[in-house]
């Protein structure tokens, strides 16, 4: 299998070192493209040394892959689809993570019964802890959710879902480390107001939100559950009650929840925009 990627930015250099240090493809087979201009040769440059294939011709990336990432910037998919298309043949398997750009969209602009999955990931992924939701398109076949499944276990975890969802799974997931590292910051700087040092107060807030999401996973617990263990009888637990209670007094559980909902109408907000746009080219 050789695989590809149209974009050489953090996404694919996250994902080929991963499949790269997996042994799931050889570096030799796979593909990155970039445009020919200083940000396209700085990003080769450097996906370049994972021993990967480079090139500034999309063209010729997809003749010599057999999956091929959409690593891009939504606002240039629709060009690039059209630039690529007499080249997509009946092996080809397309995988797009943008944000906002729908399987029918993709599936519209290649040529009839081309497979393709819609994927999103959240930036963890660069360090091989990525939480991947993914979608199958009209043509795509359970073989091909299963490549897209070896290859994603490799920088993370991954899940079938429907594509339906996907702009709440944006919500959530892909724009959820945002909200994590605002609240490890937050919890940092509480820290620092109590005399801690900066470096220490980040270090134990990030322990802690890490040791407390391992604990969820690992236990299979409802949050609830072990929220209350840690509010217990004891001094540690009544300290911890009074914090929690200061915080549902401020809307701190109602604020995620808006959170993860603006995240998915913004990316609904942006769908649409890119549809009347498209919509006006033509």
């Amino acid at each position: 299998m050789s695989v590809g990627f149209i974009g050489a930015g953090r996404l694919a250099m996250a994902m080929a070192k991963g499949f790269i240090r997996a042994g799931a493809v050889p570096a030799e087979n796979i593909f990155a493209s970039a445009p020919d201009n200083l940000v396209g040769r700085a990003e080769l440059r450097n996906i370049k040394e994972l021993g990967i294939q480079v090139t500034h011709s999309n063209t010729a990336l997809v003749s010599q892959s057999d999956v091929v990432f959409l690593a891009i910037k939504a606002n240039v998919v629709k060009n690039v689809l059209e630039e690529i298309s007499p080249f997509v043949t009946q092996r080809h398997l397309f995988v797009t993570p943008m944000a906002g750009i729908t399987i029918k969209s993709v599936e519209e602009s290649l040529p009839e019964e081309t497979r393709v999955i819609r994927m999103m990931p959240n930036t963890p992924l660069v360090v091989g802890e990525g939480a991947t939701v993914y979608a199958r398109g009209e043509h795509a076949t359970k073989h091909d959710a299963e490549t897209v499944e070896v290859l994603l276990s490799n920088v993370g975890w991954c899940f079938e879902g429907k594509e339906e969802y996907m702009d709440a799974v944006t919500g959530l997931s892909g724009s959820g480390p945002a909200y994590v590292f605002l609240s490890i910051d937050a919890l940092a700087t509480g820290g620092v107001k109590m005399g801690l040092s900066r470096q220490e107060s980040l270090r134990v807030a990030a322990e802690t939100i890490q040791a407390a999401a391992r604990r969820v996973l690992e236990t299979g617990a409802h949050p609830s559950m072990l929220k209350d263990e840690v509010c217990s009888n004891n001094s540690l637990g009544q300290s911890a009650l009074a914090a929690i209670h200061k915080m549902e007094k401020g809307g701190f559980r109602a604020l995620l929840m808006d959170a993860v909902e603006a995240g998915e109408d913004r990316t609904k907000e942006l769908r649409r925009m890119g549809e009347v746009k498209n919509h006006v080219e033509d």
